[in-house]
């Protein structure tokens, strides 16, 4: 359980708060992309970009002529988001309108990673985080490439999660309007897999490519 603090506490429907691990992880691994906010020089900046979860911890990688891993490697704190949106719902009226969704929100500071053997598994980890099987498969990172990676870890020290589920909510006499209402579900689907025409060999798609779902 994370504690409850100023930047984490959920004021606005507070119902659909939770602090709890299982529901942050969740949500977290399911996730391909986050959002990280960070402070640079007064200007506020906000990231998109891939990551994967280790315990308690969040690891991006990056170049390390970025600008943006080189702006995080002093240890500054960031904001991280990540979120679905699972569902519209349509409802009687524009103001009861909504979205069923669910969102993760930490705060962390940045800590660029040293340790050889934490930059391979937080390597490996996030390969098989985007695609579960392709890392054991694959040419892994010669040292040429592992020189020229920064990974950053986020320690979670504060996080919360945000769910909204189920149908609208009407005023009581717009129920008596003959509007159709209710929820679009929204789901990330994978399609047919399209094969690179470089192939050399004749390989199959793999069964994790065929069968990926998120």
């Amino acid at each position: 359980m994370y504690p409850v603090t100023p930047n984490t506490k959920i004021s606005r429907s507070p119902k659909r708060g939770f602090y709890d691990e299982e529901t942050i992880y969740q949500i977290l691994d399911e996730g391909l992309f986050c959002h990280i906010a960070y402070v640079l020089d007064g200007q506020p900046m906000m990231i998109p970009t891939g990551y994967c979860r280790i315990g308690n911890k969040i690891y991006i990688h990056g170049s390390v002529g970025s600008h943006f891993m080189r702006s995080l490697a002093d240890g500054r704190r960031v904001c991280l988001t990540v979120s679905f949106v699972d569902g519209l719902v349509l409802a009687r009226s524009a103001f009861s309108h909504s979205v069923n969704y669910r969102s993760v929100v930490l705060f962390s500071p940045a800590t660029v990673v040293t340790d050889e053997q934490e930059r391979w598994d937080a390597l490996e980890a996030f390969t098989n985080h985007v695609i579960p099987g392709r890392w054991e498969e694959i040419r892994q990172p010669n040292a040429k490439e592992m020189k020229g990676t920064m990974v950053i870890a986020f320690t979670i020290e504060e996080a919360s999660a945000k769910v909204r589920t189920g149908g609208p909510n009407d005023d009581e006499e717009d129920y008596q309007l003959s509007v159709w209402a209710g929820v679009l579900p929204l789901k990330l689907q994978a399609q047919t897999p399209i094969t690179d025409p470089k192939m050399v060999y004749e390989t199959p798609v793999p069964d994790y490519v065929i069968n990926y779902k998120k």
